[in-house]
């Protein structure tokens, strides 16, 4: 299900979204404390055979995707390239994007896809990769970015965005592609599409480290770059070993069934 007609005409209109609130015109949905804003993150890339999934756009990824795509339907875009062109602007940047691939590399899904590095997702084989989130139109709680409290699962109007678009992505996507959720919360909602027979448990590529740049140590022990002994308190060595030989296995499974992924 696309939104973007029914914004359309608005986003063309707007003087601008640079450095301001979301227009009130966007909200989508109200449910408590919770509020849910249209952005135009509805492109679905069909020759995906990899999908990196985040918890939600936050308002910086919005107020891009809008200006973007206010600009590209201004210059006479096509509503699909509006579209497809304004969620580029929210892809992985910076120290996140590095890092995030570093530890697919690591666990060898460069080797999966046929290319050398993960690096040229982001360039010459970005068709390959679909960038997506959970919960795919950007929520607020109390006016500030959600970050997965309360639960995605536990929520109405947040659970309706998981059943309805992330569902809907998958079934479009088909049975080749694998999946990368980004943090554990992002993990839960995959199990649960698991658990509804839209996924097999391989595709889920869950339990490596958050990118971001704040989760440095835990992924440079994912790396191999820091040892045990080095670590501090907040790191669980153990449990990042598990996460790694769980992921090595998937994608020996994978590999050994010919998965086209």
């Amino acid at each position: 299900m696309c939104h973007f007609k029914q914004f359309q005409q608005l986003i063309s209109d707007a003087p601008n979204f640079n450095g301001t609130p979301l227009p009130d015109a966007l909200r989508m949905s109200r449910e408590g404390e919770l509020e849910t804003f249209y952005a135009p993150f509805d492109y679905i890339n069909p020759h995906a055979r990899v999908v990196i999934c985040g918890i939600t756009p936050g308002l910086q990824q919005a107020t891009r995707a809008l200006q973007e795509a206010r600009e590209q339907l201004r210059a006479g875009a096509t509503p699909e390239q509006a579209r497809k062109l304004a969620k580029q602007t929210a892809s992985f940047a910076g120290p996140m994007r590095s890092n995030l691939i570093a530890l697919l590399d690591a666990i060898g899904l460069q080797q999966l896809l046929g290319i050398a590095s993960c690096a040229s997702l982001f360039d010459s084989h970005s068709h390959l990769v679909h960038y997506t989130s959970a919960l795919r139109y950007p929520v607020f709680v109390n006016g500030e970015n959600y970050s997965g409290t309360p639960s995605m699962l536990n929520r109405r109007t947040l659970r309706q965005q998981i059943d309805q678009h992330l569902a809907e992505e998958v079934r479009q996507l088909g049975s080749d592609c694998v999946y990368v959720p980004l943090g554990p919360k992002v993990a839960e909602v995959f199990q649960h599409l698991q658990q509804q027979g839209l996924l097999r448990s391989e595709q889920i590529l869950d339990g490596l480290p958050h990118p971001s740049g704040a989760n440095a140590e835990r992924i440079s022990y994912f790396l191999g770059r820091k040892h045990r002994d080095t670590l501090s308190s907040k790191t669980n060595p153990a449990a990042l070993d598990a996460a790694r030989a769980r992921l090595l296995d998937k994608m020996l499974l994978l590999q050994s069934r010919g998965s086209k992924a």
